[in-house]
């Protein structure tokens, strides 16, 4: 009788070793990069508060769609895409790095934060808010990621400047009466503070581009 001869082996089954190699050599550092296309929450690390938006508009100023910081862990307003800078593509699992500008888009309201020379209703800052429609707004919905390292990667405290005002994005603690009691101001501020720094949180991350992990996997041979 003839012996029995082995089943040839699947090549998606001969790379499982090399994309496992891959897959950790870029974990292996900790927690991952923020990738473009991923939604997260982000928090200020001095006043624990989420960054916010809704359909609420300023009073006053450029009376556009108010951007807040709630303390609610959970609230559905809190969410936001990572995107590229106005006309540009950052495509989907690609990385961001430090001092890149993006736009992050309000998932709920599809406005982009925005910044400009207005000043903020409590702080006497200068005005934060949500502009455009459907993703789309200006230059002015650009900030900087400032970060420590190559990468903005999820556990980093990072500071986002604006591309064309230089202010960052802050909170420094004045709340709101009604109709959105019990929310804090964001603004920007024109000096680097401890009212400067976010973490992300909660959300759905983009896995990293094939290009980042052999990356990674070829930094560690």
């Amino acid at each position: 009788m003839e012996a029995a001869r082995p089943l040839p082996v699947p090549l998606p089954v001969l790379l499982l070793p090399l994309l496992a190699a891959a897959l950790g050599a870029a974990g292996r550092g900790g927690p991952g990069p923020v990738t473009c296309g991923s939604v997260v929450k982000l928090l200020n690390v001095r006043h624990n508060v989420r960054l916010h938006s809704h359909d609420v508009r300023y009073g006053s100023g450029s009376g556009q769609q108010s951007v807040t910081g709630v303390s609610a862990a959970d609230d559905g307003n809190s969410y936001w895409r990572v995107r590229g800078r106005t006309a540009a593509v950052c495509q989907r699992g690609t990385p961001v790095r430090c001092g890149q500008a993006i736009r992050l888009t309000h998932l709920g309201t599809g406005r982009n934060l925005h910044s400009h020379r207005f000043t903020s209703p409590l702080s006497g800052n200068q005005e934060v808010s949500a502009f455009g429609e459907a993703g789309e707004g200006d230059y002015l919905d650009d900030w900087t990621v400032v970060c420590s390292g190559t990468y903005w990667v999820r556990d980093d405290e990072v500071r986002f400047q604006h591309t064309s005002t230089d202010v960052f994005l802050s909170v420094t603690g004045e709340q709101y009466g009604r109709p959105i009691h019990g929310q804090k101001e964001v603004h920007g501020m024109a000096a680097s503070s401890q009212n400067n720094y976010w973490k992300v949180m909660e959300g759905i991350f983009m896995q990293p581009s094939e290009a980042f992990q052999m990356e990674q996997y070829h930094a560690e041979l």
